[in-house]
């Protein structure tokens, strides 16, 4: 979704971060190609995760996994999201996505670890399907 050096290019684009903690994101990335913008704005860049999810790689609910430099600089208490398997959504993905900042994601993660079951689960994933629809806070 994203142009060659895309990489590279984040720490001149530093300065337009969005979102607090060591997660990188901007509304507009300059970086993204128009068919990365529209897939990330409809969720459809989530689809090729499935296949994660049937080698058991990932869970359906589940912290969202970060990009492998921005986890080496979470905190220790937001290093605690990763005692569980990854997911393709969970309680940030319906509350706003990059709407919602870092440390409250980080407590969203928490919380659901400490609370996870199958009715939470399945209230998560139907709250999901209007969340990924609206396509509120996708970027």
């Amino acid at each position: 979704s994203m142009r060659r050096g895309a990489e590279e290019d984040q720490k001149f684009l530093s300065h337009l971060n969005e979102q607090q903690g060591p997660v990188f994101k901007i509304a507009e990335d300059p970086r993204l190609t128009p068919i990365g913008k529209f897939l990330r704005n409809s969720s459809l860049d989530e689809l090729p995760q499935l296949w994660n999810v049937l080698k058991g790689e990932m869970a359906i609910v589940g912290p969202r996994p970060l990009w492998q430099p921005e986890a080496e600089k979470a905190t220790d208490r937001a290093r605690l999201r990763t005692r569980v398997k990854p997911g393709l959504t969970c309680l940030w993905q319906i509350s706003g996505r990059s709407e919602v900042g870092y440390d409250e994601w980080v407590e969203l993660d928490l919380y659901y670890i400490q609370n996870r079951s199958l009715l939470l689960d399945i209230l998560i994933v139907l709250q999901t399907i209007p969340a990924v629809l609206s396509g509120r806070g996708a970027y």
